[in-house]
């Protein structure tokens, strides 16, 4: 049976009964239609689905900010601290990095063919998973991953690291060392006085060597 029937049934009872007791049957039909018509439309209401939330509400709570720990002012500081923590390493040391690889810089470019903000070869980015070495934020994790294996490899020798990124993990394991290569040298000692001047301008408390965790590390490609 249909509302409209329901309706109307309804109001022929209530209005017999009216009758009987001597009250206007249009005035009880009509007050019967009302109270049905409010409650059909309450019952409508109640089962009714919610609104679904729209996109920009969904990215707003999705979305968390990273922390930055490296000084105010530092061009992408948060992408560059969230990088470094994820994979176990300083964000000043990171910060360190890339300021002498590119000086931040995201379309940066070596004649040697290295790329990006963590100026990367193509094979070496393609191996990291970075399919746009001008992506700032690819660059950014494809660099800390790198450096983060370096670390991995050398034991969590600094110094070793660097080069490695520099001079490739081959030069660094056959000359035992940092290579007698006058870049080299120079890139080691410039990225290790880079970190210590975003550490001291951050207010860090942590000694001059940078943080390493190996337990953090990306597996070697």
């Amino acid at each position: 049976m249909s509302i409209e029937a329901v309706m109307s049934r309804v109001s022929q009872l209530q209005a017999m009964l009216a009758s009987a007791n001597g009250a206007p049957a249009a005035a009880a039909a009509t007050a019967t239609s009302k109270s049905f018509s409010a409650e059909l439309a309450n019952a409508t209401a109640s089962t009714a689905p919610a609104a679904a939330a729209t996109p920009a509400s969904t990215a707003a709570t999705a979305a968390t900010a990273t922390v930055s720990e490296l000084p105010a002012g530092t061009p992408y500081a948060s992408e560059i601290t969230a990088a470094a923590k994820a994979n176990g390493l300083d964000p000043a040391l990171l910060a360190g990095l890339i300021k002498q690889e590119s000086g931040f810089n995201p379309t940066a470019g070596s004649p040697a063919g290295a790329r990006g903000l963590a100026q990367l070869m193509p094979a070496t980015a393609a191996g990291l998973g970075v399919t746009n070495v001008l992506d700032p934020v690819q660059s950014i994790n494809g660099g800390a991953k790198y450096l983060a294996q370096q670390l991995k490899t050398f034991g969590g020798d600094v110094a070793k690291a660097l080069a490695a990124y520099n001079a490739g993990p081959g030069a660094v394991q056959r000359f035992g060392g940092i290579p007698p290569y006058a870049e080299t040298q120079n890139y080691v000692r410039i990225v290790q006085a880079n970190a210590a001047t975003f550490r001291a301008g951050a207010g860090s408390s942590t000694s001059s060597t940078p943080s390493y965790s190996a337990a953090n590390a990306p597996s070697e490609i």
